[in-house]
């Protein structure tokens, strides 16, 4: 089977109007695709920036694939939430990238956004934390459903991505 290989870290966001950052990942695949090592999902730590207003995680992600075809390519999904002097967390951005499908070393910027929710949510959200949420986590990445929300624009997450593709072409894998 044709193999892919994705080496690399979450570098960190920016753009976020709340500060004590920290990241939700995880990897979604087609049917096709096989992970032969690394772990599907995953937490950085929270950084609160000190310094302008980029939180810095460099939490790795390393993760093997086999694959019989190109269909349902891999998909990185992210959640970024803040955490309060209290230790209460709220959500912060929904966002997901592509991996790209070339060899090489890429540097990824992936835009977040959050659901606004009612009047009384928003309202709600700015005095006692909290706020509206997806009940389902793959909205993020399927289009028809995530178009129907109403929703504020987050921050970005930056992503360096090192890709190594092996026997696509012995297997008659063409990308």
């Amino acid at each position: 089977m044709a193999e892919v290989h994705v080496i690399g870290q979450i570098t960190g966001a920016t753009g976020f109007s709340e500060s004590s950052l920290f990241c939700k990942w995880g990897v979604h695949t087609g049917a096709a695709w096989k992970l032969l090592s690394g772990v599907r999902e995953g937490q950085t730590q929270v950084d609160t920036p000190q310094i302008g207003d980029m939180a810095y995680w460099s939490h790795p992600i390393d993760l093997h694939f086999a694959t019989k075809g190109l269909q349902g390519w891999p998909r990185l999904h992210l959640q970024v939430w803040s955490q309060d002097s209290f230790g209460r967390c709220q959500l912060a951005g929904y966002g997901f990238c592509h991996v790209p499908s070339s060899p090489g070393t890429h540097q990824l910027d992936c835009p977040t956004w959050r659901p606004l929710g009612s009047w009384r949510e928003q309202l709600a959200r700015a005095f006692v934390g909290g706020g509206p949420q997806l009940l389902h986590g793959d909205a993020i990445y399927s289009g028809a459903d995530r178009y129907r929300l109403h929703t504020a624009a987050g921050g970005t997450v930056h992503l360096e991505l090192g890709l190594l593709l092996r026997h696509f072409d012995r297997y008659g894998v063409e990308c």
